[in-house]
């Protein structure tokens, strides 16, 4: 297939997925076509998405590619979705969910450390959303469970990958200033 043939059935798929969907799969999904012109026409479908400047974009997140709202019209997409029903995250939680984001594996006693509360209400929320995950157990004594974000977590933060959390550094001159 050219790459003008593959655009309307990548765009098709990547529509259709409830994750972002890597070249990868792609590629595994359109037997016979190379990763090179895949991703060419891929990347061609960022640019038609841009050009465009509609209500959606093609994005690239948590390693896979998703079609989104544009940020700037949050607003209005904010408006609908609070009214709907919501499902929002507790502070413990948020302020658990950031512990774990930026000091990653960490145990619940870690946290506990850092946050000077107990967490594990959070801990079992953040678990049911599947914003975070276990990653094992620590090699110490008791072997205490370890645990890290999701893909979830990167799909709901609209983040690619971790390296896109804000530096702490940002917020220490927030809190001095």
């Amino acid at each position: 297939m050219t790459v003008e043939e593959l655009k309307p059935i990548i765009e098709s798929l990547i529509y259709v997925s409830e994750e972002p969907i890597t070249v990868k799969q792609l590629s595994s999904l359109l037997d016979g076509e190379s990763v090179d012109d895949i991703q060419t026409a891929t990347d061609q479908l960022v640019e038609e998405f841009d050009a465009r400047a509609g209500g959606l974009e093609l994005r690239q997140l948590a390693g896979g590619y998703r079609i989104t709202t544009r940020p700037e019209h949050s607003e209005y997409v904010r408006r609908y979705l609070k009214s709907q029903p919501s499902a929002r995250l507790s502070l413990a939680a948020l302020e658990t969910l950031a512990v774990i984001a930026y000091k990653q594996p960490i145990t619940i006693p870690e946290i506990l450390e850092i946050r000077g509360v107990t967490s594990t209400s959070a801990i079992k929320t953040l678990l049911d959303r599947r914003l975070i995950v276990a990653k094992g157990h620590k090699q110490v004594v008791g072997r205490p469970m370890l645990y890290g974000t999701s893909k979830d977590f990167l799909i709901h933060f609209g983040l690619n990958d971790l390296s896109e959390l804000p530096n702490l550094e940002d917020f220490e001159d927030l809190m001095t200033s």
